[in-house]
C-alpha cells in the first residue's frame, strides 16, 4: 500500500469519525466507532469498518448509516479537498468482534477459577 493511500485512509478515518460524532444520531447506551479504512489503489471505493458496542446493535446502526450514507458522503466530500476522493460504504469490523468474544470467554473462566 503506498504511502499516498495510507494517508488518504487516515484522513477519511479522522473526518468521518467527526462527521459520525457530530451529525449521526445514534441509539442511547450505543458506541460506534471507526476502526480502519480501506480503499482501493485507484481511490474509487473505500471501506469503512465499523465496530459497534453493544454487538447485538450492530444491524440497526449499519441501518442507520446506510440510510444516511448519502449526506455523510457528502459531508466528507466538502472537508476534504481530495481527487478522486472515494465512494464509501460501511462493513462490520469482524475482528474487534472477534476480540470482544475472547475477551467474555476469558472472564467467564477467570470467574469459574474463583
Amino acid at each position: 500500500m503506498s504511502k499516498r493511500i495510507q494517508r488518504v485512509n487516515q484522513l477519511i478515518k479522522k473526518e468521518l469519525g467527526q462527521i459520525l460524532l457530530r451529525e449521526v444520531e445514534f441509539p442511547e447506551n450505543v458506541l460506534a466507532t471507526i476502526t480502519r479504512v480501506e480503499t482501493t489503489p485507484n481511490l474509487i471505493e473505500g471501506k469503512v469498518f465499523v465496530s459497534v458496542m453493544p454487538e447485538d446493535k450492530t444491524e440497526r446502526i449499519l441501518q442507520i448509516l446506510n440510510r444516511q450514507i448519502y449526506d455523510i458522503q457528502q459531508k466528507l466530500n466538502k472537508r476534504l479537498k481530495i481527487r478522486p476522493l472515494p465512494r464509501i460504504y460501511f462493513v462490520v469490523e469482524k475482528e474487534t468482534a472477534k476480540a470482544g468474544r475472547i475477551e467474555e470467554i476469558l472472564e467467564e473462566l477467570k470467574k469459574e477459577e474463583k
